[in-house]
């Protein structure tokens, strides 16, 4: 239906024509369309904050005509109603007709509605007014004289709370053989344009992006233009009809198309199969317009073959992998992982460990490999919980994504610092002892305490990094069943765990290190300078949580650390004053919890940040910009090579990939040359966007790097998780 804008021409004959002709049809043809007549201003009601108003089209028509009618809503400021689906809350309007004999009334034409606040519950209606349009049918044998119109409008109103409400309202028709368009013909019109468009600029396909992933699925709504006219789309959206069986979740990811537009929505199951089709409103804004589609069509299980246009930030179509290989990449990453940064201080606890028990019974020697195996096994079921708990809840699960939890990382930064401090002496721990017995000292305790608990703290450590094999196969498991993620952790952490289920099952092997004696005790402070890097590590991680307000956890570390050393040198070691000693540790502990961590960090709400924090680069490296796929898609339509860098600042393979492979001279000069933009995506609060994308080249975590050819219609080039400067060049030397 084309947009226009009508004139009033002061001649009396032509004005009556121009509006008999606008209010003949109604918003959708009707066989029965005939002309309208002038309405009745009688029959005004109102709610505390919203006034309802019956219209119609005419007030004089003719037997046989179909007229429009119109439920005029105005609410107060602030206030609003809600559409056919209202959404996660709320009641669509409803309206119950008193006619009379010869007089019917069809279904509601509903106005293009808008997603309201608050943003954590989204819901679809209408603010400050709405126009809800009717089609009244009169009959071809109704006698001429005037007819009541009535119905009873139910609704709820909503601002800060919720009001049900109803009214009554009132309209006269006068039936005769003349037709005289209302005062109000223009402003029903006027709402018919607001309502969904009925011709179809549009060819609409509809699919599912990837397998379940337990009640959740990934749909894809693509639309592609088929008429003469294109429409200019700046934004696109779905609003789904409402379903007892499943749910549209609200939030819409755009994906760049090349044409068109490409829409990814989560349908979330409640009760039986998958649904074969799929029904609501695409809208459409653009141009200072908004328009709205009806969409009802079957859902693809799979993207159709042939479409007409492709979104130019799409992953590359990649093969199937088997379940088999997967479960191969699963185990060699994790295998690998045992070499990574994040892992080496949990390595040099087991060497210690291995040095103590070297010349012990053999049996004891295996028994304490599978209790440190079981430790990692355990630790890779609570992330696999972990992750199905997050896919239950409709959101998307990462890799490492725990660090996203200030808590997490301040808890974690306590530990491992008291662990260096257990190495450094400063302290002790034995089976039986006091205070911090509990947490501090377990990774440094012999037997099989120790065993277990290093097991946990090698996984905890270990999740930052993603080794070479592991990005493919944890991609894999994201996007599959329960049994599937479940599977693939467990064969991660065998990998983990097998280069000491291997030394302990060869005692021989064992009996190559040196006897235990006084060196091991240098040989533990030594290895408590890697806990203490990793606890600066940790830190920086923090500092990305809390900015310049971090130093209040640097105070809090320094009493901790304070502590244990007033409870090792007194407590454990001292005879005079322990009492007091301990009092005095117990105090420094709680007084830093209250003092420090609750009012002066407040640590569990992370400050604002500019959305980069560490991940920003100095003026004489690379100039990143932020990453979005609309970014994406305008430097590559503009015929430009694109780098983009998915990355986190707790994420140390990503690190070290900049370090040596990206913020370089080289890599700066070939850039430069190329005239490429470079994108820094920055996963360290795990934005959901970020998270999709990854899921789209079957990664679960950072980092992932790609480079985009200059040719929009080429694939990206997907770069291994552990970069040489090589790799990088030969990457963009390919994007020419």
């Amino acid at each position: 239906m084309n947009r226009r804008v009508w004139h009033l021409i002061p001649v009396r004959s032509i004005a009556a024509i121009l509006f008999a002709a606008l209010c003949l049809v109604p918003c959708r043809p009707s066989p029965a369309a005939a002309p309208p007549a002038l309405p009745s201003l009688d029959g005004l009601d109102a709610s505390p904050h919203t006034q309802v108003k019956l219209l119609l089209a005419a007030g004089l028509a003719k037997p046989g005509d179909t007229i429009l009618a119109g439920v005029d809503m105005k609410m107060e400021a602030g206030w609003h109603t809600y559409w056919k689906n209202p959404g996660d809350a709320g009641t669509a309007t409803k309206i119950e007709w008193t006619l009379p004999s010869g007089v019917s009334a069809g279904g509601i034409q509903w106005p293009l509605p808008q997603k309201l606040p608050p943003a954590d519950v989204t819901t679809y209606g209408y603010e400050d007014e709405v126009l809800l349009l009717v089609p009244l049918t009169l009959a071809t044998n109704l006698a001429p004289g005037a007819l009541n119109l009535s119905a009873k409008v139910s609704w709820l109103e909503c601002k800060d709370s919720c009001i049900p409400a109803d009214a009554v309202v009132r309209a006269k028709l006068e039936i005769g053989g003349d037709t005289k368009p209302s005062a109000e013909a223009a402003l029903i019109q006027s709402w018919c344009q607001k309502t969904p468009r009925a011709d179809r600029p549009f060819a609409f396909q509809v699919w599912w992006e990837r397998p379940a992933a337990g009640d959740t699925r990934q749909l894809i709504i693509a639309g592609s233009p088929t008429a003469a006219e294109v429409l200019p789309i700046e934004n696109a959206d779905f609003f789904p009809d409402a379903n007892d069986q499943f749910e549209v979740q609200s939030a819409t990811e755009r994906i760049p198309a090349s044409t068109g537009f490409w829409l990814r929505k989560t349908v979330k199951k409640f009760s039986g199969d998958w649904p074969q089709s799929i029904s609501g409103l695409v809208i459409i804004e653009g141009n200072r317009q908004r328009n709205g589609f009806e969409l009802q069509t079957p859902i693809s299980e799979q993207a159709p073959a042939g479409r007409p246009f492709a979104a130019t930030s799409n992953a590359p179509s990649l093969p199937t992998p088997s379940l088999a290989r997967m479960l191969l990449f699963a185990f060699l990453g994790g295998l690998i992982l045992n070499l990574m940064p994040c892992v080496l201080p949990v390595i040099a606890l087991k060497i210690l460990g291995f040095v103590s028990e070297a010349h012990s019974e053999p049996r004891w020697v295996r028994k304490l490999g599978m209790v440190y195996a079981l430790g990692v096994l355990v630790s890779f079921l609570a992330l696999a919980g972990l992750v199905l708990g997050v896919n239950a809840a409709g959101h998307r699960a990462g890799w490492g994504m725990q660090f996203s939890s200030p808590v997490f990382v301040v808890c974690l930064t306590t530990l491992v610092l008291l662990v260096a401090l257990n190495l450094f002496g400063v302290f002790e721990v034995a089976l039986g002892g006091r205070a911090l017995d509990t947490a501090s000292g377990l990774a440094s305790k012999s037997g099989a305490t120790g065993a277990f608990f290093n097991g946990v703290l090698a996984t905890t450590l270990a999740t930052p990094c993603t080794a070479p094999f592991l990005a493919p196969a944890l991609g894999f498991a994201f996007a599959q069943s329960a049994s599937i993620i479940v599977l693939v952790f467990l064969t991660v952490g065998l990998g983990l765990s097998a280069p000491y289920l291997v030394l302990s099952w060869q005692p021989a092997w064992l009996g190559l290190l040196p006897k235990p004696g006084a060196w091991m005790q240098r040989f533990k402070v030594a290895m408590g300078f890697p806990m203490l890097a990793t606890v600066v590590w940790l830190f920086s991680v923090a500092s990305g949580n809390y900015g310049s307000n971090v130093v209040w956890l640097g105070v809090f570390l320094v009493l901790v650390a304070f502590a244990a050393w007033i409870f090792g040198e007194f407590v454990q070691r001292g005879r005079l004053h322990r009492t007091a000693a301990a009092v005095l540790t117990l105090l420094l502990l709680v007084g830093g919890y209250v003092f420090v961590l609750e009012k002066e960090l407040d640590w569990r709400v992370p400050v604002e940040t500019n959305g980069a924090g560490a991940l920003q680069e100095s003026a004489k490296g690379i100039v990143w910009h932020p990453w979005s796929p609309e970014a994406v898609a305008t430097a590559r339509a503009a015929g430009k090579p694109v780098l983009v860098d998915f990355t986190a600042d707790w994420c140390l393979t990503c690190q070290v990939n900049k370090k040596t492979s990206i913020e370089i001279p080289s890599v700066r000069e070939k850039l430069k040359a190329l005239n490429a933009v470079a994108f820094l995506g920055d996963y360290t609060h795990f934005p959901e966007a970020i998270t999709t994308e990854l899921g789209r080249f079957d990664r679960a975590g950072v980092p992932l790097v790609l480079v985009y050819p200059k040719n929009p219609e080429s694939q990206p080039i997907v770069l291994p998780a552990l970069l040489t400067p090589s790799s990088v060049l030969s990457a963009l030397e390919r994007a020419q």
